[in-house]
């Protein structure tokens, strides 16, 4: 063996680029993903990598943002719940999405998803939310089936283009849609008071979704979900 061949061997290979439509074990994506930083999202759905596009603002950014400031507002006055914003989240091993928001309860009070030693997601956190161009979108699909399957309790897709959300509730292992009263406001069956008015938010009219959010942080079930959770706390 020549010494330039033994040279070569003594060389880590180098980590292959991430690319969208590669199938790849959890592990592999996590390498290959932490080798490229400049990468800001990535996911692997059922086995099969994609990795994001450039997002527009009107298309994503801003309904990603009033997606996080109705959560955020949830979340500072419910004590014990955690809001994360395209943190990853390890599901199974073959499933490992960037949601754009997720809400938890901390493990400690009875929360079904876990923060692991380095600072992942795992386990299926209790709502999961995505902003999808259309319903062309992966995350009616294979997402969908993927969060279903590991038992995230809540699942909400705002399909921008179509102007419509869908709010799914997991109930016998099966999604079903969570539909509006007749005042047009859907209230979660997880989050006791994290009331939503649908087309206020497709609207972008914010101060009416704040305002339907507060009559539910005003309610007597949220006012008694804070109270199990702080029992829960001192045990």
């Amino acid at each position: 063996m020549t010494a330039s061949i033994k040279h070569n061997l003594g060389k880590n290979p180098p980590i292959p680029p991430l690319e969208s439509g590669d199938r790849l074990t959890r592990h592999e994506f996590e390498r290959r993903y932490t080798a490229m930083p400049h990468i800001k999202k990535a996911e692997l759905i059922e086995g099969v990598v994609y990795v994001a596009s450039p997002l527009r603002f009107r298309s994503h950014g801003q309904p990603h943002g009033n997606l996080i400031g109705w959560l955020w507002t949830y979340k500072v006055s419910t004590p014990g719940v955690e809001l994360g914003d395209n943190a990853t989240v390890r599901l199974d091993l073959d499933n490992e999405p960037q949601p754009d928001v997720v809400l938890l309860i901390d493990e400690i009070l009875g929360g079904q998803a876990r923060i692991s030693e380095d600072d992942y997601i795992e386990g299926p956190p209790e709502l999961v939310a995505e902003v999808a161009a259309s319903s062309a979108a992966n995350d009616l699909y294979d997402k969908k089936k993927a969060y279903r399957r590991n038992g995230v309790k809540e699942y909400i897709v705002w399909q921008i283009l179509e102007n419509k959300l869908d709010w799914f509730s997991l109930q016998n292992g099966e999604y079903v849609s969570l539909e509006p009263s007749a005042d047009g406001v859907i209230k979660s069956q997880v989050f006791p008071g994290l009331w939503l008015d649908v087309q206020a938010l497709c609207a972008g009219k914010m101060t009416q979704v704040l305002t339907v959010l507060q009559q539910g942080l005003n309610s007597e079930e949220h006012k008694n979900f804070v109270q199990q959770l702080a029992q829960k706390s001192q045990l």
